[in-house]
């Protein structure tokens, strides 16, 4: 059985698309994968079991990036074809079964709506596959040692950015002996071209105790470095369903976007937003994702470390 699945170009939706994927890797054994994404998201597919190619696509000027999917695809019968970006390519290959992602429903989570692609009932959550290079590099990079608190100061709109004095305050109270992490060591993550935004985290940091993962490894081998983590606090980002998937506790903040659709996924996760809603904060007057500085400067740092610390004993309850 040939699959060719089609997801998403941005990190946090194909990060999200993955409970899907684990479905049919699950529920198809004999099945043999091929998979389409965005450049950024091409290292989470590498590991998955049973899959023959996975094809990055950039993105091209008229759209030219899907003429490139159907000329590596139409050659092949398909028994599946799963596409979560509701493309025309998909229309013109040649399967014997087709799925693409119905229109979104109000009010429903990312992952129940892609669930609804295959008409199923229980929703598979987000999961991730890693392969024994991933996991000796993440090793070497978060060695054995004690609790580590991960932190993603950035996103990729300023609007939904904290400050990074926040973030170095959180990391203080957290790791403080009266913190949730007391004398943890902090992992500061972000791409390689967001160093500038999250390197005054990295320096009001204990030079003892902090782990520097900024640009450092690419998005499968951060999601091996996170699974080594005690707990994790970002921005909303692919950052944040990364961390999700790996299944660590996982608190994602929020102002402008939208938590019901794009909340970090699981039991072990939560969110704390600001005290105007995201639809609100978005349709103020002159809002623009691309130009709009920060509107996160109403969430406070004691309203984040309670949301931890009620996340922290909302995990030790379920491990018990």
């Amino acid at each position: 059985m040939k699959i060719l699945f089609i997801t998403s170009n941005r990190l946090g939706d194909a990060v999200l698309s993955t409970g899907l994927l684990g479905h049919l890797v699950t529920t198809a054994p004999d099945a043999r994968f091929t998979i389409a994404c965005g450049p950024l998201a091409e290292s989470l597919f590498r590991a998955v079991p049973r899959v023959e190619r996975v094809i990055a696509l950039p993105k091209q000027p008229w759209s030219a990036h899907w003429l490139t999917l159907w000329q590596g695809c139409v050659g092949t019968l398909w028994d599946v074809v799963v596409d979560l970006r509701n493309s025309l390519v998909s229309r013109l290959l040649p399967t014997r079964h087709r799925a693409v992602v119905p229109r979104p429903l109000p009010g429903r989570h990312r992952v129940e709506q892609l669930a609804r692609t295959l008409g199923l009932r229980e929703i598979p959550p987000p999961r991730l596959w890693f392969g024994a290079h991933d996991l000796a590099t993440a090793a070497q990079w978060i060695p054995d040692g004690g609790p580590v608190l991960a932190l993603a100061p950035t996103a990729n709109w300023a609007a939904k950015t904290w400050r990074s004095d926040r973030f170095a305050e959180l990391a203080r109270r957290l790791t403080a002996a009266d913190g949730v992490l007391p004398g943890a060591r902090v992992a500061v993550l972000a791409a390689a071209s967001e160093r500038p935004q999250a390197q005054p985290v990295l320096d009001a940091l204990d030079p003892a105790r902090r782990i520097d993962l900024i640009g450092r490894a690419d998005p499968l081998q951060v999601a091996a470095c996170l699974a080594r983590c005690d707990l994790f606090i970002g921005n909303d980002s692919g950052l944040m369903h990364l961390a999700a998937a790996a299944g660590i506790p996982t608190l994602g903040l929020f102002g402008p976007g939208l938590p019901e659709f794009y909340a970090p996924w699981g039991p072990r996760s939560a969110v704390v937003t600001t005290p105007v809603s995201g639809h609100a904060l978005m349709a103020a007057p002159g809002f623009n994702h691309r130009t709009t500085g920060t509107l996160m400067d109403s969430l406070t740092v004691d309203a984040v470390v309670s949301a931890a610390a009620a996340l922290w004993t909302r995990i030790d309850g379920l491990s018990e």
